[in-house]
């Protein structure tokens, strides 16, 4: 589940942490991804495709609900 959308420098691991670092506890696995992409839909689905699609399950974007092409 897509929860937040964020846009950092390129390479910038120090933000992409920060990011995540108060969220990971017991009950949420907290977890970022870096994508070179132009916007937020175009991150969405490749998530979609390079964490998800293989699995058979969905990827819910609670961000701006986009719905990636299966």
């Amino acid at each position: 589940m897509i929860e937040e959308s964020h846009q950092v420098e390129d390479g910038d691991q120090a933000a992409i942490d920060a990011l995540v670092e108060d969220q990971d506890d017991e009950h949420n696995d907290a977890w970022a991804v870096e994508f070179d992409v132009y916007g937020h839909r175009d991150a969405v689905q490749r998530a979609y495709e390079e964490y998800v699609a293989d699995e058979g399950t969905r990827l819910i974007d609670n961000v701006e609900n986009f719905e990636p092409d299966a």
